[in-house]
């Protein structure tokens, strides 16, 4: 996974399925593509908009973080302080 790219938090918040066709979101440093996901239709899921870090907002999810396993790692998020060794 560490041969993705690196993008910026300002990076990220343009993936939002209004400024573009990407629809991206963020968790412990890493990007996810989650345009496939009809929950995430029009870059918004319940009061979550795509383009942004979602990690601190998981723990209020009724799902945990496997359900990121189901959508393609695109890209890391820079200088993230959530990365964790060996990801």
């Amino acid at each position: 996974m560490n041969n993705l790219p690196e993008y910026t938090l300002q990076q990220l918040a343009s993936r939002n399925g209004q400024d573009r066709d990407d629809i991206w979101v963020a968790y412990k440093g890493v990007i996810y593509d989650v345009r496939k996901s009809r929950m995430w239709r029009d870059g918004k899921h319940y009061e979550h908009w795509a383009g942004q870090d979602l990690t601190e907002e998981l723990a209020d999810a009724p799902h945990n973080a496997n359900v990121f396993d189901k959508f393609e790692a695109v890209g890391l998020v820079k200088d993230s302080h959530h990365r964790t060794e060996g990801q």
